[in-house]
């Protein structure tokens, strides 16, 4: 515990002023979401676009491509979250279909399989893993911006894994905002879930 203690100020005394603002709005970003705050999507945005921009810097194409994913949803969300239905300011929390489980299930696979089967061609020794954070992201983001309470459930899958996949990779510093994430996503599904109990009684 103290050597990890010991990298994770480490990291946070290394980490550019630009990656500390990409973090904070981060964080912001899921705030705002379990707020049910419109905010989530300008300050993720912020987020995604410094994340792009750091990414690409680093040669880190995969992730400046799902990052770029993140702001084509975050785009499409604050129009969705806000024209949805024109007799309200803003779209409720709602649970996702039948349909929308099997769309998602296949989403998540999908991307899995893709994302997995292009890592054969990378030095990654953790493929697996590096994988289903991905895909789970990737389907989390798209049900967030359909206000599906399960988005909840997806990111909470990928925040477990990513929390020791970044701490074993040795980024302690994005390993410890992945666990603070986990927090936040856990405590994200009981507001919305909350949310969607009140608007059907």
């Amino acid at each position: 515990m103290q050597e990890f203690f010991h990298q994770f100020i480490s990291q946070v005394t290394a980490t550019s002023w630009l990656e500390a603002v990409a973090v904070l709005f981060g964080l912001l970003s899921v705030w705002y979401s379990k707020q049910e705050n419109i905010l989530v999507y300008p300050t993720g945005i912020i987020g995604v676009v410094i994340a792009v921009y750091l990414t690409l810097r680093a040669g880190l194409y995969a992730e400046a491509g799902i990052n770029t994913y993140y702001f084509i949803m975050s785009v499409y969300g604050w129009y969705y979250w806000t024209h949805a239905d024109p007799n309200k300011p803003q779209v409720p929390v709602t649970a996702s279909t039948k349909q929308e489980h099997w769309i998602a299930a296949g989403i998540t696979l999908g991307a899995f399989v893709l994302i997995r089967f292009g890592l054969d061609f990378t030095d990654s020794d953790v493929p697996n893993l590096d994988a289903i954070t991905t895909a789970t992201a990737i389907t989390g983001m798209w049900l967030m911006a359909k206000k599906k309470l399960e988005n909840w459930v997806y990111w909470i899958i990928t925040d477990l894994i990513a929390t020791p996949l970044y701490f074993y990779k040795g980024l302690y510093f994005f390993s410890f905002q992945f666990l603070v994430f986990t927090a936040l996503a856990i405590w994200g599904y009981v507001s919305w879930r909350k949310s969607l109990l009140a608007s059907a009684s």
